[in-house]
């Protein structure tokens, strides 16, 4: 390209598009908004006409959506621009995010079971529950166990002690109960010096969910917590959640272990009953779930599960998901044959239906 003979097409199709241009009719401005207006109709709902009503609410959180934009510049504290932990306290004061937070949302379709209710409450309700006991390991890291008696020293930690017990020999329980909020979330105010990589705040993520599984996985708390995760998000206006649930086993207060049967079971009775007490609640289902850091025959046994747990639970069982850091833990690649059992069986399903189809048409 770019030869002598290609210059003189190329001269007039410019100067084609420059006379169409200047002696248009259109003046520039008005050109340019015609292009905007039909680029604004191939946006999502572009060609929606408002009511009265809607147009009316539509000017109103626009007003106060720049009214926040305007505080932000005089105050330079712009909430999009700060790291979460920072703007958290900011974004719940918004007229805008309350006016959001009304609106509905249909559902929450990636969420993980043991982070479904807010830490406050399992600070506030679940900790101030009669035989909740508690320790340190030896890297102080909190452990908890629901036990009566007091449960046996575990080999990792130091002596079980009594949260009712102990909180009554404290000054100031609110700051004790500060302290055990803090290690249920990744809140804190400098986050940049104190996650200064992934691997730290991976670390603390993980931490979390080790230590408040004794708490969550306590039967009654299990009922409690599912119930009052439902709850949270029917008050956000979302209607259905599918959890991504590793269904560690649940224990009774006597040291019994529920299976994951049991679990299954469980979610789907508070779930109905949820329904029952909450007018346009749709459901939830459940995405049983491991780690992607475990060998392809641990992940094959759970894939098993899965389907196992699919055919007794249909309708609350939705199927298998890896989880945990992807960057660091195994590919999908990796998992390729357990990841093929479930279409396999079907084939074989199906190769054994045609072939007994086949037989019957021989046989006399």
């Amino acid at each position: 390209m770019g030869g002598p003979s290609v210059w003189p097409a190329l001269l007039s199709l410019l100067l084609a598009v420059a006379t169409s241009f200047f002696c248009s009719a259109i003046p520039i401005d008005d050109a340019r908004k015609q292009l905007l207006m039909r680029e604004k109709t191939m946006q999502l709902g572009g060609q929606l006409v408002l009511t009265k009503e809607e147009e009316l609410a539509n000017e109103r959180l626009m007003a106060l959506k720049r009214a926040e934009m305007k505080q932000a510049m005089e105050t330079q504290k712009f909430p999009p621009s700060m790291h979460f932990f920072q703007a958290k306290n900011l974004i719940e004061k918004s007229e805008v995010f309350n006016i959001l937070k009304k609106m509905p949302k249909g559902a929450a379709l990636h969420v993980h079971d043991i982070s479904i209710s807010s830490m406050d409450w399992l600070v506030k309700n679940v900790t101030y529950r009669p035989h909740c006991h508690f320790c340190l390991t030896r890297s102080g890291i909190l452990m908890f166990k629901f036990a009566y008696p007091t449960p046996p020293t575990p080999a990792e930690c130091s002596e079980w002690i009594l949260l009712e017990k102990y909180r009554k020999k404290l000054y100031n329980v609110t700051e004790f109960d500060n302290s055990l909020l803090s290690n249920f979330t990744l809140m804190t105010k400098n986050p940049e010096v104190t996650y200064a990589n992934q691997d730290i705040i991976w670390s603390k993520f993980e931490t979390i969910f080790f230590t408040i599984s004794g708490l969550v996985n306590y039967a009654p708390v299990f009922r409690d917590y599912i119930f009052r995760g439902l709850e949270e998000f029917y008050q956000d206006n979302v209607f259905y959640l599918e959890l991504r649930a590793m269904l560690f086993p649940v224990y009774e207060l006597n040291g019994m272990i529920h299976n994951q049967e049991w679990s299954v079971r469980t979610y789907r009775e508070v779930a109905c009953m949820f329904a029952k007490e909450h007018p346009g609640f749709i459901g939830l289902k459940i995405i049983y779930s491991d780690h992607r850091f475990k060998n392809v025959s641990f992940i094959m046994k759970s894939i098993q599960t899965a389907m196992t747990l699919r055919t007794g639970f249909p309708r609350t069982v939705a199927g298998f998901d890896l989880v945990g850091r992807e960057d660091t833990g195994y590919s999908l690649y990796y998992y390729k044959e357990a990841l093929r059992i479930p279409a396999l069986q079907v084939l074989n399903c199906l190769t054994f239906f045609m072939l007994e189809r086949q037989i019957g048409r021989v046989l006399p």
